[in-house]
């Protein structure tokens, strides 16, 4: 299995569903997306170790760091391992020095341990085929914008509105969607073209 390298690109809030946001994770030497959507306090666990603060009381994920570090195990990597029916699922591989262990979890508390043991955070190139997102090159300045009307492209996307769409559409809209990093749209977009191939 090879195992690709991803990079946290940031964490936007969902524009469909109150209280979730879109983890948004690059390829180290690519230019495909994966946006994985995750609940408000992953979230806030992710962005308060990527903004190195340190709250009064420790999290449940600091909480696993110094318990590990207490039976003398460290983290190894974390890997998104699978993705089942839309849902992604990952590991985080620990070692004692002598054996080693994967521990299945969910992506976001899988990230959020990573960023705390200082890890990397890898998946499968399959999982990038199936559910990446490549980023398109922005169109420059002296280019022409191409026109779409308002009435072929929805405000705000949902799965019936995209069942409405041709392929064309869909991917005018997946490209603008990355363009205007609205990453959770994108995914829904994504979606859609996934069922149709």
């Amino acid at each position: 299995m090879e195992k690709i390298k991803l990079e946290i690109l940031g964490l936007s809030p969902s524009q469909s569903q109150t209280g979730s946001f879109a983890l948004v994770l690059a390829e180290e030497f690519g230019n495909r997306r994966l946006p994985i959507i995750i609940g408000m306090f992953e979230a806030q666990a992710i962005a308060i170790e990527m903004e190195r603060i340190t709250p009064n009381r420790p999290m449940t994920h600091d909480l696993f760091k110094s318990f590990a570090r207490a039976f003398d195990f460290t983290v190894e990597e974390i890997l998104i391992s699978d993705l089942r029916e839309g849902i992604f699922y990952a590991k985080v591989v620990c070692t004692d020095g002598i054996r080693q262990k994967s521990i299945d979890a969910r992506p976001s508390d899988a990230v959020a341990i990573g960023l705390r043991f200082q890890v990397p955070i890898y998946t499968t190139n399959q999982i990038l085929s199936d559910a990446g997102i490549t980023a398109q090159e922005a169109t420059t300045a002296d280019e022409p914008q191409e026109l779409v009307s308002s009435s072929t492209r929805p405000q705000k996307v949902t799965k019936d509105s995209l069942k409405d769409l041709n392929l064309e559409e869909l991917n005018n809209l997946l490209n603008q969607a990355l363009a205007n990093e609205e990453y959770e749209k994108a995914a829904k977009i994504r979606d859609e073209i996934s069922k149709r191939n």
